[in-house]
This record gives structure tokens, C-alpha cells and sequence, in this order.
């Protein structure tokens, strides 16, 4: 099964044209880069020194196997406001704008993955090493120091371009409360608070994904833990707040995405019908979602349905009297917090800096956000592309040679192209050809066909 996969996976990059290697001119221009910046962590930069914060007990908290260190924290309470400190990757100290590394960046436009590994952003002198906020090394950063108040009520206090000393690096399998900052319950409860009262309709669902194992690889449906959810609110407060700061001296690069529309929304209560769910009438869909039990499946199927009843989320630069709306924030928003594997967000962090030190946007930055939407758009679909064709590789290796068994289903949605399912054991997501069904109906289905070498499974409804 391992070496179909990997085969498989081969198979993926070579169809999809994903990015591979870097030529030797980016990597020698970031080993350059590398060696300049961490030799003088403190030289001048624009005719500023970076301030030193490596007394901040900061941490970092990602994926146990994540290299690629875009964040690092400290709270703190500051009377009766939570103050969150966020380093994020100075990414902007490595590269020098046209040239090979930044030419590369634009070329790429995120990092794409796949179980069996990442075509990344940068090279892995940078991405991996030395812009990676890895533990007990002094690393170049952006600390945005924001203002959570006891209403959820963000504010961007200040950015400093900083050198830091993350004290751990924590993963989400393995970490406990009290490995975290003390306030970091309350400032995620505060965040919570904030999006009830906005009636956000931002949900963390389960995701199907390819997980590797020492002995190959496995395919599960995988809830987010409660620490992992209220981590969220970290970046979610920073981006709001330096939206904020953007829209108001009218620049910036803004994440948006439209709402779910009436006829979308009596459909949802059709499936929460099906699904047997009790949404009590009046109870806005923001407000219901909250109230459903993480450990029910029909509650994954439900958040799933949600989540495609929504508008697909774009890029848009900042546009005079058109504000730019992220209806599952339900607030303006945009992408500051991880610039190792997004190529915007580099460009929204350099902005927020010249704001918070009373500068204007300089013109190449603003330039910059017209053009960016045109490159971000198809870069983040192929990496759509290349995670959903893994998922479709994996199901069908792991289904390959069990033709001909039964498997019970249940019903996730139905469109135009038939009646989706989906079965928890493997975790899988087909498509069937079913009638007299609704959404949240438990159907059996007979697997026909596994196919690795075209990525589909093909399964029909048996009772």
C-alpha cells in the first residue's frame, strides 16, 4: 500500500505540474540570505534596528512533524484587556523584492502539500531553518502586539520588527493547559464571545485526511481537538486587527467571502431536519452551529453541508467605498500570520509595519495588492487540487481489492451529479446514484470498482 501510494503521489505532481526543486540560483540567493541575516540579527533595516524581545517567553504550536514555523505567541493580561503577543516570520529579511528568491515566491504562490511531502513557498534554507521560528534559536520576526478587551473587541497596538527566542515548540497531539500561557483559555473564550455577538458563522469541522504512519499511511476523518480550536483565535484576532488598521488608511489586501443566502439557509434547515437535529426556529445558523455536539457524526456531515453552502473565499485589494466583507468572520479580514507558505502575506505584514510606524504605504506594496489576487487565486486551487486528488488516491488504495463489500453510509448531501456519502470506516467520501434520500439517511453501498491509477472509487446503493 505504501508504494502505491508514493508512486501515486509521484503520479499527482507529474499530472498536476506542481512545483518541483528550486534552481540553484534561489537556493544559492537564500543560502546567501541566510548567512547575511542570521550573522547580524540586529543590523539595521531601513535605517531601524530591530527591537530585542528575546525575554518574551514566547511559544509556538503547530502539527507534531511542522518545520515551517510561522508563529509564535505570548499572552499576558494587561488590567482587565488580554494581551496577545504574535511574532510572526520576518520573512521580508530574506528576500530581496525581484529577485530570484522573490521572483520564485511569485511564481509559486503558496506552499502546496502532499501527505508524502510539500513543494514550499521558499527554499528550505528559509522555510525550514533559518526563517522558521524553531525553539532555543534567536530568529528575526514581526511582533504584532494586539489588544483582546473583555468584550472580544480587537486592536492592533503595535508592530515591531523584533528578534525573538521561542522557549518550545508544542504540538497539538501532544500539548496540555499547562503548557500554554495562563490567559490563553480567556483570550479564545473572548474571541468566541466576539463572534456570537457578530453572528459569525466561522466553523472548524472534522477533515478527511492522509495521515503517515511508521508502518504507510491511513486515511481518517480527523476532528480538531479543543486547544487546536481555541488556538484559531490567535491569528484570527491578529488578521482582524490588522485589517482594521488597512481599511482605515485605505490600502491592503483583504480575504472575503459572501454569506450564506436565504435559499442556501432554508436548505440547511432541511438538512438538519434529515439529520435529525433540533434547530430551533429563530436560532441564527451562527449561533445553532455552537450548540451541536462535537462527539455526533451528524455534526460533521452538518458542518460540511454549511461549509459549501458558503461563497468560496478570494483575495481582493482594497477598493474605494466597498468594504471588504469575510461573511464566516462576519468582520473585515484579511491573511498576516503565515508568510512561510503564503506569498500575501508577506506583503500585508511589510504594510501594517510602515502604518504602526507612521509612515505611508509605499507604492511597490500597493502595486503589489492589485496584482497579488491574480496569483494567489490559481495558486491556492491547484493546491485544492493536489489535497482532494491525494484523497482520491488514498481512497482508492485503501478500497483497492475489497470490491465487492457492503458498507454503511450516511448521506451528506445531494446536487445535480447525485447523492453524496459518506462511510467512516475507511474514511471516504463518494458519490452514488440514490433516489428517495435525504441528507442524514443511512444507506448501504456496494463498493464496484477501486481505481489507483485514475483516482476513483465506484460504489451503487444495495438497501
Amino acid at each position: 500500500m505504501a508504494a502505491e501510494l508514493r508512486e501515486g503521489f509521484d503520479r499527482i505532481r507529474a499530472d498536476l505540474a506542481l512545483p518541483g526543486d528550486f534552481a540553484s540560483d534561489v537556493l544559492s540567493e537564500a543560502d546567501r540570505a541566510a548567512d547575511a541575516v542570521l550573522a547580524d540579527l540586529f543590523a539595521p533595516v531601513d535605517g531601524e534596528r530591530p527591537i530585542d524581545r528575546r525575554d518574551v517567553d514566547f511559544v509556538t504550536l503547530d502539527p507534531i512533524t511542522s518545520t515551517d514555523l510561522d508563529q509564535a505567541f505570548a499572552i499576558d493580561m494587561d488590567a482587565d484587556d488580554v494581551v496577545l503577543s504574535y511574532a510572526i516570520a520576518d520573512v521580508a529579511r530574506f528576500v530581496e523584492p525581484g529577485g530570484a528568491i522573490d521572483q520564485e515566491a511569485w511564481r509559486r504562490g503558496v506552499t502546496v502539500y502532499l501527505p508524502d511531502g510539500r513543494a514550499t513557498l521558499y527554499p528550505g534554507r528559509l522555510s525550514d531553518d533559518a526563517a522558521s521560528l524553531l525553539p532555543d534559536v534567536e530568529r528575526p520576526a514581526i511582533v504584532f502586539r494586539v489588544r483582546i478587551g473583555p468584550d472580544g473587541a480587537v486592536a492592533l497596538d503595535s508592530v515591531e520588527r523584533s528578534v525573538i527566542r521561542s522557549r518550545a515548540k508544542l504540538a497539538y497531539a501532544t500539548v496540555t493547559l499547562a503548557d500554554l500561557p495562563q490567559a490563553f483559555p480567556e483570550l479564545a473564550r473572548r474571541i468566541e464571545l466576539a463572534e456570537a455577538a457578530r453572528e459569525a458563522d466561522r466553523i472548524e469541522s472534522p477533515e478527511q485526511e492522509v495521515i503517515r504512519r511508521e508502518s504507510g499511511f491511513m486515511l481518517r476523518f480527523r476532528p480538531r481537538s479543543e486547544i487546536e480550536q481555541q488556538s484559531a483565535a490567535l491569528s484570527l484576532a491578529t488578521n482582524m486587527a490588522v485589517a482594521d488598521r488597512l481599511f482605515a488608511a485605505r490600502t491592503g489586501l483583504f480575504r472575503t467571502m459572501q454569506g450564506v443566502d436565504d435559499a442556501q439557509l432554508r436548505r440547511l434547515h432541511h438538512i438538519a431536519r434529515a439529520f435529525g437535529l433540533d434547530w430551533p426556529e429563530g436560532s441564527p445558523l451562527s449561533e445553532y452551529i455552537r450548540t451541536l455536539p462535537a462527539d455526533d457524526p451528524r455534526t460533521g456531515a452538518f458542518q460540511l453541508a454549511v461549509r459549501r453552502a458558503g461563497g468560496s473565499a478570494r483575495y481582493e485589494p482594497y477598493r474605494e467605498g466597498v468594504v471588504p466583507w469575510h461573511a464566516a468572520v462576519a468582520a473585515t479580514y484579511c491573511h498576516a500570520t503565515a508568510p512561510l507558505r503564503r506569498l500575501g502575506d508577506r506583503y500585508v505584514i511589510e504594510a501594517a509595519r510602515t502604518l504602526a510606524a507612521g509612515r505611508p504605504v509605499p507604492q511597490p506594496l500597493v502595486d503589489a495588492f492589485e496584482q497579488l489576487p491574480a496569483t494567489i487565486g490559481p495558486s491556492e486551487t491547484l493546491a485544492k487540487r493536489a489535497d482532494r486528488a491525494a484523497l482520491d488516491l488514498a481512497e482508492a488504495v485503501v478500497l483497492h481489492g475489497r470490491e465487492g463489500e457492503v458498507f454503511e453510509a450516511v448521506v451528506t448531501d445531494e446536487d445535480q451529479r447525485g447523492v453524496q456519502v459518506q462511510i467512516a470506516e475507511p474514511a471516504t467520501i463518494a458519490r452514488v446514484a440514490a433516489h428517495r434520500v435525504d441528507p442524514g439517511d443511512l444507506i448501504q453501498v456496494r463498493l464496484m470498482r477501486a481505481d489507483t491509477l485514475t483516482r476513483t472509487v465506484e460504489f451503487v446503493r444495495v438497501g
